[in-house]
């Protein structure tokens, strides 16, 4: 029996207006489970409407009260773990045991974080910096905000916008993927007992309802996870009208290997950090740069650690990950290996597995040259890269010589070298000995082509508080 998902709009659910809907893939099979809303012009209207309605009564709650909401949300979010899992991996493919430890679990941790933060916005003290003038800074929400969350995380993705967007006091209208809307439905549910209607609405459909959401008049804030393409067009969008717009656009994380570093736990980290979720993930470690001296024994070890790789299905406990998204993603990832330049090797997968639903074995590449296609472009796939550098000035340029500048990892036991590397990154995360590590407290975001506004932490929060300065003179 199909399932059919609905937009959630001033606290009811409702299809869409004109009728139409989306297909909605399983990627374990290629086959239609469900059906969702394909939103149009008139069910943006009303979410926005729904939404700014809303909001001056949600912005006028105290700190405490907006907590308690929160922590609600989290601890319902918990109770519903079983079906937020299910509804994941359903849309996704992902594996169960996987969902459940390294997905669902900080994203109530992180709904918990962002309750905390509510009632911690810092400002500057009341002071005179004009005699007889008293001046106060206010932080403020920004208003209605439009959220545009991915396939690659949905469910924390989805957290990652509405969180702090509603500790902060604005209202939101939150347009999960096209292929990837089950979670999202579900957690509109699941707010939907707690929040009042038109706080939190849900509008499903394509790249045009995203854009009708970023274009509309209503919104004082435009957020988006998504490819540079997207993320240039709603910042073209948003310019229009002077929007706000916070972006996190891809990355093309380099993992930096020098000849000291402890290979065997290096290996082991970045197949983790390279193939978890299928390598669809902006901050997965898919160009390794190891030193020259210790190349050919990483290459080998990392060629091994992959072929013992596991792919297949969300119920099978031995595997790392699942399929890739949809077709069009099979597609992507599969022509950049058709079309990798002769002087290159595969030196592990490099092809499908199977012939039902989008499985891509994990796949090691060496012999890469800084110009390739897929050393500058993002695969967003199980597919690592490996080049050789002769010393740490050539390891910087190899490393900073692409287009994004997300995250981005450093192996070596000299401290000092680790701190040099950790300056001359051009990355909005360094980590030393380690990949693809995040908690709550700290900001997540990048740099040029990566977009711009942080993630997670107290200055994602403020990315969605607004400041006024008041002043005020002291005569009677």
């Amino acid at each position: 029996m199909s399932t059919t998902f609905r937009n959630y709009i001033d606290g009811a659910f409702a299809d869409a207006s004109d009728g139409r809907t989306l297909d909605v893939v399983d990627p374990t099979s290629g086959e239609v489970y469900a059906t969702s809303p394909l939103s149009g012009p008139a069910d943006v209207d009303a979410a926005m409407a729904a939404a700014a309605a809303a909001f001056p009564g949600w912005r006028d709650t105290t700190p405490s009260v907006r907590q308690r909401a929160l922590l609600k949300i989290a601890d319902a979010m918990e109770a519903r773990a079983d079906d937020l899992v299910a509804a994941e991996s359903r849309d996704t493919g992902k594996p169960l045991h996987l969902l459940r430890s390294d997905e669902l679990a900080p994203a109530i941790d992180q709904v918990r974080f962002f309750a905390g933060a509510a009632r911690l916005l810092e400002g500057r003290s009341a002071g005179e910096y004009m005699e007889g003038l008293t001046s106060i800074v206010r932080r403020e929400p920004v208003g209605v905000c439009a959220q545009v969350a991915p396939w690659n995380y949905p469910l924390l993705m989805a957290v990652w916008k509405f969180a702090p967007a509603l500790a902060a006091g604005n209202a939101v209208v939150l347009k999960p993927s096209d292929t990837t809307p089950a979670s999202t439905v579900l957690i509109a549910e699941i707010i939907g007992q707690i929040l009042p209607k038109g706080v939190f609405n849900v509008v499903c459909g394509d790249r045009e309802t995203g854009r009708a959401m970023v274009e509309h008049p209503t919104p004082a804030m435009a957020s988006i996870t998504g490819s540079v393409r997207a993320g240039m067009q709603v910042a073209e969008s948003a310019a229009k009208d002077v929007k706000r717009v916070h972006l996190e656009l891809g990355g093309k994380a380099p993992a930096v290997v020098f000849e000291d570093a402890d290979l065997a736990k290096a290996v082991e980290d970045l197949v983790v950090g390279g193939f978890f979720n299928a390598g669809q993930d902006c901050t997965a470690a898919t160009r390794v740069l190891v030193h020259e001296s210790v190349h050919d024994e990483f290459v080998s070890a990392l060629a091994k650690a992959a072929a013992g790789t596991k792919t297949g299905l969300p119920d099978d406990e031995d595997v790392l990950y699942g399929p890739l998204n949809n077709a069009d993603q099979l597609a992507q990832v599969s022509g950049f290996i058709e079309r990798l330049p002769g002087h290159t090797k595969v030196e592990a997968g490099g092809h499908r597995v199977g012939d039902k639903g989008y499985f891509y074995a994990p796949t090691v590449v060496s012999g890469l040259r800084q110009d390739d296609e897929i050393v500058q472009q993002e695969v967003f796939g199980p597919v690592m890269t490996v080049q050789s550098f002769t010393d740490e000035a050539q390891a910087v340029e190899y490393a900073n010589g692409v287009e994004y500048a997300l995250a981005s990892s450093v192996w070596t036991k000299d401290h000092a070298r680790a701190m040099r590397m950790s300056k001359k990154l051009d990355f909005g995360c360094v980590w030393i000995n380690t990949h693809m590590a995040l908690v709550a407290e700290m900001p997540h975001g990048g740099f040029k082509k990566s977009g711009y506004g942080k993630d997670l932490s107290a200055y994602g929060f403020e990315d969605y508080t607004r400041i006024k300065h008041v002043m005020t003179s002291l005569d009677d």
